[in-house]
């Protein structure tokens, strides 16, 4: 009797161990890979100008100009990336005399129409852009025109003037609540 209990348990243990291999067997594992792609920020600097008919064009170099003159160059950021961005631009002015020339050139002779409406001056010298850019939205323009002074002298003839212009965003996600606020801008190349 005992023998046909051992041996009915044993069989009840070989069972349990044939029916748990097979469960086994109807079992599955995966793996599943998740992407998770980041957005960007992107800008492009926009500088055109408005012809005598209207017609809007790049801004081209230009020569032949006499004191008093106002030139249309138009400067504004456009938003080519796929996140909201803060935005400022910095502008450098320069005079470079003609050959021969000596003397100290006035680059306040040369002005531009500043948009103080949607663009604050900082104390760092850039211009940042009151509002937040949204994606494929441009900024209002910092400045339409560039005026030479009336009073540039002799001493101006066959100079060049030159407005570089150099713009900047990072995201607004997480990174101020106003243009003011905002950390992590790029340096000027």
């Amino acid at each position: 009797m005992k023998r046909k209990v051992l041996v009915a348990a044993l069989l009840v243990i070989a069972l349990a161990l044939v029916g748990y291999g097979t469960a086994a067997y109807f079992t599955a594992d995966g793996t599943a890979t998740n992407v998770i792609t980041t957005g960007s920020i992107s800008i492009t600097l926009d500088e055109t100008s408005v012809d005598e008919t209207g017609a809007v064009s790049v801004f081209k170099d230009v020569a032949g100009v006499m004191p008093g003159a106002k030139i249309s160059k138009i400067v504004a950021v456009t938003n080519t990336g796929s996140n909201s961005a803060w935005v400022r631009i910095g502008v450098d002015k320069r005079i470079d005399l003609a050959q021969g020339v000596t003397g100290e050139p006035d680059t306040g002779l040369v002005t531009m129409d500043l948009n103080t409406t949607d663009w604050t001056l900082g104390s760092d010298g850039y211009y940042y852009y009151n509002t937040v850019l949204q994606p494929g939205a441009t900024t209002a323009p910092l400045f339409t025109a560039v005026t030479f002074d009336t009073s540039m002298g002799n001493m101006y003839q066959n100079s060049v003037a030159y407005i570089d212009v150099y713009a900047a965003a990072v995201q607004t996600a997480h990174n101020g609540a106003a243009v003011m606020e905002a950390a992590g801008w790029p340096e000027a190349e």
